[in-house]
């Protein structure tokens, strides 16, 4: 039996969430959140950035769902999670988490995740994700990917 792909593998765990999304196929990349915000027509805000890190001392995956206008402050985030954080390189993104880096979804990965959430998303009612391809998008409404992830509130930046 052939593996699901990614898209489907995002599609099923919304499923199992009590979700029914829509992963829409843009024709251009959707890879960074400027070019997702021009394809969806919100703003760079409203895009959710999947920033998959790696505990330096467990070695767990962590996902951060970070606002695309933001940038993480890796130290301070580190300092709350009680290690330090490091980005893997594509083929360990890929090999934890089932996703290429531009299409790492905030659900339907291959393996265990500790997710959080940008306390800033917090404002918004929809905003948009990755669905598993550097061209495919969902919008969500900001409790269902609280509650689909089971991601924990938290201050990304300084």
């Amino acid at each position: 039996m052939a593996r699901p792909s990614s898209t489907e593998r995002v599609l099923e765990a919304a499923r199992s969430a009590g979700l029914e999304i829509d992963i829409v196929e843009m024709p251009a990349s959707t890879r960074t959140a400027e070019e997702a915000a021009a394809a969806c027509g919100c703003s760079v805000a409203e895009i959710v950035k999947s920033l998959v890190y790696l505990g330096a001392d467990s070695d767990t995956v962590v996902l951060l769902l970070v606002s695309g206008v933001n940038r993480v402050d890796e130290a301070a985030v580190g300092r709350h999670l009680g290690e330090t954080l490091t980005r893997p390189n594509g083929r360990t993104v890929r090999e934890r988490t089932g996703f290429a880096i531009g299409g790492v979804a905030p659900l339907g990965h291959i393996g265990e995740v500790r997710v959080f959430i940008d306390e800033d998303l917090a404002q918004y009612s929809t905003v948009w994700a990755a669905g598993g391809a550097p061209n495919r998008v969902f919008s969500i409404t900001v409790e269902d990917l609280r509650a689909a992830t089971g991601g924990a509130w938290l201050k990304m930046t300084g």
